[in-house]
């Protein structure tokens, strides 16, 4: 059972690479090398020999049908098809019993202090399960729909850049800010991988700016692993770092003690999902609840207060209320003509 099991993991894995369009052209040895460090933790060839991978390519052809050539220019292996991919096969009930057993496992690590912040993920998948054994029967979907995220890119970097930071090694990359959308290149020393709104963010030291910088993987090219060493800032600490901002957006400078007034509605969603941890009650009643935040002003905050529109007032700090303000004529403008 555990070699059939093994075996659906490795389809799953080659597949993986021969789809990749950052690195085409997988040869046997990238496949072994990256099977075998995915299911045992060590790339020796000690439980994975090139000849596997070789039954694992028939297999794949003779039982999924799938279109594997190789290339003996590119010394690697792609698809005749592009668009195929092995995910849109059916699930085997080896694969059907595999998922289960993980389902069970998370369940019981999920308030472990290492799985806490995936706790909903975790709720997300063992919802799907319970439902319905089989995750793609069509049946389920005309009566259940889970809320699902359009991937933006650039997640298939994080393995990439994960082993630069592990390595203490700079990237190099070229990059287009969303003001300018003019590409340049980068070469930074990487310290930190952080998810907002399913958007995934390097945070790096430039050694030209002697500053901490944040780039979106979603709008990094080509990013390459440099034998450079890291130049990393003694003092950085990535939970510190972030404790006073919501998001990404983060800056030198003092946090501000903010003030907002919320109707009633508008009270019960902040009370249930705080805006930051900084959050207290400062006072309620029938009308309207009044919160205290002590925290940055960043692009997020002004957004997220925004979002509740006639239901939040900024009582303080003046700075902040005078943003709004001009935001909010920015609007009438386009919406009151």
């Amino acid at each position: 059972m555990s070699y059939i099991k093994n075996a659906i993991l490795r389809y799953r894995i080659i597949d993986r690479m021969i789809r990749n369009k950052y690195k085409p052209f997988p040869s046997k040895q990238d496949m072994r090398v990256t099977c075998e460090e995915a299911l045992y933790g060590s790339t020796y060839g000690e439980n994975i020999c090139d000849s596997t991978i070789e039954k694992d390519l028939f297999a794949m052809r003779m039982e999924h049908d799938a279109p594997i050539k190789y290339n003996k220019k590119e010394d690697g292996y792609y698809y005749l098809d592009p668009n195929f991919s092995i995910n849109d096969i059916p699930l085997t009930e080896d694969e059907l019993s595999s998922i289960r057993f993980a389902v069970n496992t998370l369940q019981q690590f999920r308030e472990v202090p290492m799985f806490q912040q995936f706790g909903n993920a975790i709720d997300k998948i063992v919802d799907r399960v319970s439902i319905g054994g089989n995750p793609q029967d069509e049946e389920i979907n005309r009566f259940v729909q889970f809320e699902s995220a359009v991937s933006v890119g650039g997640n298939e970097f994080l393995p990439l850049i994960l082993e630069a930071i592990r390595g203490k090694k700079k990237v190099w990359f070229t990059y287009a800010s969303f003001v300018k959308g003019i590409e340049k290149p980068r070469k930074v020393s990487p310290l930190f991988l952080k998810e907002y709104r399913n958007r995934w963010y390097l945070i790096s030291f430039d050694t030209s700016k002697k500053d901490i910088i944040t780039y979106a993987l979603d709008r990094m090219k080509d990013p390459m692993v440099l034998e450079d060493e890291a130049e990393l800032p003694i003092d950085f600490n990535p939970e510190a770092y972030f404790q006073d901002t919501i998001g990404i957006t983060t800056y030198k400078g003092k946090t501000e003690k903010i003030v907002l007034k919320t109707n009633p509605v508008a009270a019960k969603y902040i009370a249930s999902q705080p805006l930051h941890h900084s959050q207290k009650l400062l006072s309620e009643d029938k009308e309207s609840s009044v919160f205290e935040l002590n925290i940055l002003i960043s692009e997020e905050l002004i957004r997220t207060v925004l979002g509740y529109a006639g239901e939040i007032e900024v009582l303080e700090p003046k700075s902040l209320k005078e943003i709004l303000s001009e935001r909010i004529q920015q609007m009438a403008a386009i919406y009151l003509k």
